[in-house]
């Protein structure tokens, strides 16, 4: 019988069912089951096997039996754990279904809560914005509100001075009646402090502090020892005063007014008209050789001038045609800055007439040059040695440059240029005899070390100044003093006083009217500083509102020695200004009057000028002019000063006057057809009627002068008129070329920025001859078409450019073909490395109203034309391209270094390399005034890196580098790296040009603000008045060519005055003529002059006269200037000793020369003797101006510091006390006088041993320090304080800490 195991086949294996790992139910083979269906159905089915037995049947059986109920406790098995694991897993489910609610549910309730919260965030961050723009809103109500405050307080003691000022008046008056039939007195020519004329001793430095009604010795400023201001001669009151600018002021002042004036309008020669230089040519067929070959070569001449800023102009008319051109020529004559005489052996008559005009006439008017052509084959003529004789007796002052050459045409040219150049270098620009061929070099770096680290453009200031000129030079009045005296009147009325709005029609005269009044204001209020600015067509320069701000406030603080601090980003100008207006009108002792001409022209005028709606301080006054129809809504709520049309009388004085200068005479029926017409609006303007006028009288019309006026009275209005003038002006051209040309020009004029020069219309019209140029430009200014400006063509008025974009460019929309044809021309100077200011003021504006964007950014990215946009001042211009670009400040930085860096790799001789270095150091500067030290520092590095590689480590432009690289560590806050560099710099301009030199002023007046910022005050203040010192040295050594002429002038008139008998008077111009040439440092002069006015009035008015009291104080003050002391103590005394007796008490110029014997006593350490004068002094103060003006303080706090000196230590005490009470309540708590008092405070309680409260006093005396606001050159004095008169015991050392 076999076993269940032979039912196996061999190889294969049953596995375990049950499997031995952990009670895990394993899978059952598929082969058992088949195996065992198989095995039974044979058994059952198959045929019976003969001989087996029953036994062995049963077993299998039996086996298959066992095998399936192991099989069946298997499967139960496997289903059991099934089971098992599947309930298991529903518990799971279950449970992660339960964790999956209470997760949702806490997800659903974070999220409410970040929905809260974030609600929450909103409405915080809006009631942020809310809060910041309600304190805005405060802050500016609260400024507002104390301007008007302190407008309100200034205009009360304005009025109390004034009526105290009457009081002394009525009291002097008393005297006089009382005095009658005894001696003669007028208190008016006594020397009071309201109109003394005032000197500081040499060494002495000004503070610049408002005078007070009665002088006292000058302030202990911070803490300096002793340093008095010893105030010298003084002016009787004439009628002399008070036509002269020189009335009543102070040495100091007159400095401060010399400086102003050259920093505020730079010097411009005269022979330099209209910013060209003008080389005016005759020549005669004989010499036309080296004429040509100097005008081939010429070229250079233009580039060296241009290079500087300047255009140059050949102007010579051919003989054969110089007599079509009488006029033009004389007009070229009278405008060259240069003429040259090319002479040989025979000249013409046109030859004659321009050397009569050029060499006879006017010897000094312009350099003048002489080329004689000689030799042994000719001789000269009659006529020519005629010409020369008189040529040789009008120059008186051997002025002609006589070139006499007998060798080639070649060589007699070459000498001609040799002889120009060094003219033009060393007489008309001002220049050494050194060559001038850099782009960056002479002029502008010059200019930058005037002017700071502000950025100046000359050529907008000459501009607006050859804008004023002409204007003033208009002869017609047009009737304007009814307006002039009611602006007058307006401008005289009390604070505070909103703007004054000129108002009138286009071409009714408002910039002649302000330039008239400005004029005589001029001439009348010297001590009244004006700012003014003509606004010119839309778009223009003029017309830039971030300019025209800027160009005000760094006049306005030029007039106070120095422009540092100024912002260059255009949002800050803005905003800035009123704030330096505000502060610094505080420090003026005059008015300040701004006038800004036709606003309304200027870009968004309403929202750039905002200021103007703003209270003004109390002594300044804005007067605007508008169109009155396109005047801001509220602005016509303003004083409106409005230009009536004229009167038909008017209209005949107008018309007159110009048939007057042609030589003609109108008659009755047409005299009374021009009245008949100009009676309307619109024809009776002052533009209209001059313009009617100039065509009907025009020499060059074609029409009779009949058919002209006829012709004119047919327009109705200014335009139509303009457009007339324009057709009358093509016609009288002898040719079709000549007409086209004209035309094409006044398009291109019409289309470019600025204007187009005439080198530039010469240069795009090669065909185009300059006399025939001439002819043009004179027939278009006289009908008040075109003008020049700076040496640019211009329209003179708004409404000629309106014609012409009418007539000639179909109202503007053929201007993109004119723009065009400019930006061709000035790409083709850019391809040829010409980048001059033309280039850059015109291009990327052209490209910008083409709007091409890439060409814009490829003329950006050449650094010559962005370098000089940025130190020409037109930082927001350049900004402006830039956005318009779509660049922002980094891809910007970025697009720059990208493009230095290719520069750089052409950059191989040293010229290049020192270009280089100043376009790294351009593009710092740009980078730090956009506010990006960080990316700024790189370049200034490798700027300064150059320079000291490729000139060398002392070298100036190396002070340059590192005066740059020091501001941008103070605007980075790393004060130390700075003030290492700006001290290396300082070192590096001190051994270069010397001590006193203004280079060495820049640097000191940075180092000063640097100290300030860390809050070093007494370093600051030693540095900031040596760099005042310094300043007004240089001012008294330019005054001595330029502002010393007017002194000069004033002097020689006064000097034939006293050529009269003895008299009260003759003494008066004899003590004013000693004052005069005493400004001018002249000390012997004035030294003879003021001892005869003396001598004079003691014969004349007796010894003990008032009169010889002032005479004996200005000659002591003399003997003071030079020192010879006990001089000057005699005359004190005595005039003390007259004064005394023939003056009350009280009276103000008694207690000026017991100030300035005082404080002589207190120099020469006679401090016993100086204080029952300082006693004296403050009783005359108490009765004059009551126990509580802050001048008594200031006596109080005189006589206390000669205590302290005296160690009278406890007498010195109450008067501190006392004083600065008074101080506290008259100025209010943070006073800088309230700090100085607290200061010397605090140096007494030191030394009495109190050194908690000393401690505690100079701690709040530095609070006020800190809180006063810093201007550019001192500290800024209230208008409300006395004269700066009180002086400190102590010297700069700080106060020592208490001991713990």
């Amino acid at each position: 019988m076999g076993t269940a195991s032979s039912l196996v086949s061999p190889g294969e294996v049953i596995e375990d069912a049950y499997g031995g790992e952990g009670g895990e139910a394993c899978e059952i083979p598929v082969e058992v089951k088949p195996k065992a269906r198989l095995l039974r159905s044979s058994f059952r089915r198959g045929p019976r096997v003969i001989g087996a037995s029953f036994k062995s049947t049963g077993s299998v059986d039996l086996e298959y039996a066992a095998e399936y109920e192991r099989l069946r406790k298997e499967y139960e098995i496997f289903r059991v754990s099934k089971n098992n694991e599947i309930s298991s897993m529903q518990k799971k489910e279950a449970k992660l279904d339960e964790e999956n609610k209470r997760l949702r549910a806490e997800l659903q309730a974070l999220q409410k809560t970040y929905q809260k919260i974030l609600r929450e965030k909103e409405s915080a961050l809006e009631a942020k914005y809310q809060a910041m723009e309600r304190a805005a809103t405060f802050e500016h109500d609260r400024d507002k509100v104390k301007r008007q405050f302190k407008i309100f307080r200034e205009t009360k003691e304005k009025e109390i001075q004034d009526l105290l000022r009457a009081k002394r008046d009525l009291e002097a008056k008393l005297q006089q009646l009382q005095a009658q039939g005894i001696q003669v007195y007028d208190p008016d020519d006594s020397d009071s402090d309201d109109n003394r004329t005032t000197v500081t001793a040499a060494g002495t430095q000004c503070e610049y502090w408002t005078g007070g009604v009665l002088g006292s010795e000058p302030s202990m400023g911070s803490m300096m020892q002793l340093q008095q201001t010893f105030r010298g001669p003084e002016f009787a009151h004439s009628l002399i005063d008070v036509e002269g600018p020189f009335a009543n002021v102070s040495r100091d002042d007159w400095d401060a007014a010399v400086a102003s004036l050259l920093q505020v309008s730079p010097h411009v020669s005269q022979a330099l008209w209209s910013n060209t230089v003008r080389c005016y040519l005759i020549s005669t067929q004989e010499t036309k050789a080296e004429l040509d070959i100097f005008i081939k070569h010429s070229p250079m001449l233009r580039r060296l001038c241009e290079g500087l800023g300047h255009f140059y102009l050949n102007v010579s008319f051919p003989e054969e045609n110089a007599g079509s051109y009488t006029l033009e020529r004389k007009q070229e004559i009278e405008r060259s800055s240069v003429c040259v005489l090319l002479l040989k052996s025979a000249v013409t008559s046109s030859v004659v007439e321009d050397c009569e005009e050029a060499f006879v006439k006017n010897p000094d008017g312009h350099p003048l040059v002489l080329y004689l052509r000689t030799g042994e084959d000719h001789a000269l003529t009659g006529p020519t040695r005629q010409l020369l004789e008189r040529v040789n007796a009008a120059d008186k002052a051997a002025k002609v440059k006589v070139v006499d050459h007998s060798g080639s045409p070649e060589e007699g040219a070459a000498l001609i240029y040799a002889q120009l150049e060094k003219v033009i270098k060393q007489e008309l620009l001002g220049l050494e005899a050194g060559d001038v061929d850099s782009k960056d070099s002479g002029i502008e770096e010059g200019r930058e070390e005037d002017s700071g680290d502000v950025l100046w453009d000359l050529h907008d200031e000459q501009e607006q100044i050859e804008a004023y000129q002409q204007a003033c030079s208009t002869t017609s009045q047009l009737g304007f003093q009814k307006y002039i005296d009611r602006l007058n009147d307006m401008i005289a009325a009390p604070p505070p006083t909103p703007p004054l709005l000129v108002s009138g029609g286009p071409g009714s005269g408002k910039s002649l009217l302000l330039s008239k009044w400005i004029e005589l204001q001029q001439k009348h209020s010297p001590n009244t500083l004006f700012l003014y600015h003509f606004v010119g067509r839309p778009l223009s320069t003029s017309s830039e509102p971030v300019l025209i701000i800027k160009r005000l406030t760094v006049k306005l603080l030029q007039h106070f020695w120095s422009i540092s601090g100024l912002s260059m980003e255009p949002s800050k100008i803005l905003e800035e200004f009123p704030r330096w207006l505000e502060r610094l009108s505080a420090r003026h002792q005059g008015n300040i009057i701004i006038i800004i001409d036709s606003i309304d022209q200027i870009q968004q005028a309403e929202r750039h000028m905002k200021w103007l709606i703003d209270p003004l301080p109390v002594n300044v006054r804005v007067v605007v002019s508008v169109n009155v129809e396109t005047c801001p809504q509220a602005w016509r709520l303003w004083p409106t000063l409005h230009l009536d049309p004229l009167s038909p009388r008017e209209v005949r004085s107008v018309v007159n006057a110009e048939c007057q200068g042609m030589e003609l005479k109108l008659t009755k029926d047409q005299e009374k057809k021009l009245e008949r017409h100009c009676r309307s609006a619109s024809t009776c303007n002052a533009l209209y009627v001059t313009l009617l006028a100039r065509m009907t009288t025009s020499s060059k019309s074609c029409w009779s002068l009949e058919r002209s006026l006829e012709q004119c009275l047919l327009c109705q209005d200014t335009m139509s008129l303009y457009r007339l003038a324009l057709k009358m002006t093509l016609n009288s051209l002898s040719s079709d070329r000549e007409r086209n040309i004209m035309r094409e020009m006044l398009c291109l004029v019409c289309a470019s920025h600025n204007g187009v020069s005439e080198s530039e219309v010469l240069d795009l019209f090669p065909e185009l001859e300059l006399p025939v140029l001439s002819a043009m430009l004179y027939s278009l200014n006289r009908l008040c078409i075109v003008t020049l400006g700076c040496g640019l063509v211009r329209f003179q008025h708004l409404q000629a450019w309106e014609a012409v974009r009418l007539e000639f460019l179909s109202g503007g929309s053929s201007s993109a073909a004119y723009r065009e044809k400019l930006i061709h021309y000035f790409s083709q100077q850019l391809s040829q490395d010409r980048v001059t200011w033309r280039v850059a003021d015109e291009l990327p504006w052209l490209l910008q109203q083409q709007e091409d964007r890439t060409k814009l950014q490829l003329s950006l990215l050449n650094l010559f034309v962005s370098q000089n946009l940025y130190k020409r001042g037109h930082f927001s211009e350049l900004l402006a391209y830039w956005q318009y670009v779509g660049k922002d400040k980094s891809s910007m930085a970025n697009e720059y270094f990208d493009s230095l860096k290719h520069y750089e790799k052409s950059c191989e001789s040293e010229d290049s390399m020192t270009r280089l270095a100043n376009l790294y150091e351009t593009l710092g500067r740009f980078l730090k005034d956009l506010g990006l030290p960080s990316q700024a520092v790189a370049p200034l590095q490798r700027s300064l890196e150059i320079r000291e590689t490729a000139l060398d480590p002392d070298h100036p432009s190396v002070a340059r580098s590192l005066h740059q690289l020091a501001g941008v560590y103070v605007q980075w806050r790393k004060y130390g790296n700075a003030e290492q560099l700006y001290k290396q710099a300082l070192e590096i301009s001190e051994n270069a040009y010397g001590a006193e030199h203004a280079s060495v002023a820049r640097e000191l007046e940075s180092l000063a603000l640097l100290y300030q910022k860390q809050n070093k005050y007494e370093q600051a203040e030693k540095l900031r008045k040596r760099s005042v010192r310094i300043r007004q040295k240089t001012a008294r050594q330019k005054g001595h060519m330029y502002g010393f002429t007017l002194l000069r002038r004033r002097a020689l008139q006064l000097e034939e005055l006293t050529l009269g008998k003895d008299s009260a008077d003759c003494a008066k111009t004899l003590n004013e003529l000693g004052v005069l040439y005493y400004l001018q440092n002249n000390l012997e002069a004035a030294k003879v002059f003021l001892t005869r006015s003396l001598e004079m009035r003691q014969r004349v008015l007796g010894p003990d006269h008032p009169d010889c009291a002032q005479s004996l104080n200005n000659l002591a003050a003399l003997h003071t200037e030079r020192r010879e002391y006990e001089t000057a103590e005699d005359m004190y005394e005595r005039a003390l000793d007259i004064r005394k007796k023939a003056l009350s008490p009280d009276h103000p110029s008694l207690a000026y020369t017991l100030k300035h014997l005082a404080m002589l006593y207190k120099r020469r350490g006679k401090l016993e003797k100086a204080v029952p004068l300082y006693e004296l002094s403050l009783e005359i103060r108490e009765k004059s101006f009551g126990p509580k003006h802050p001048s008594v303080a200031t006596a109080l706090v005189n006589l206390a510091v000669i205590y302290c000196q005296l160690k009278k230590h406890s007498d010195a005490l109450p008067l501190y006390e006392q004083a600065l009470k008074v101080y506290e309540d008259s100025l209010g708590r943070s006073h800088p006088r309230v700090g100085e008092t607290l200061k010397n405070l605090a140096v007494l309680s030191y030394e009495e041993g109190d050194f908690e409260k000393a401690a505690e006093l100079y701690k709040r005396a530095m609070e006020i320090k800190e809180a006063e606001p810093s201007l550019v050159c001192g500290n800024a004095p209230s208008r409300h304080s006395s004269s700066g008169d009180t002086f400190s015991v102590r010297g700069p050392a700080p106060l020592p800490h208490a001991p713990r």
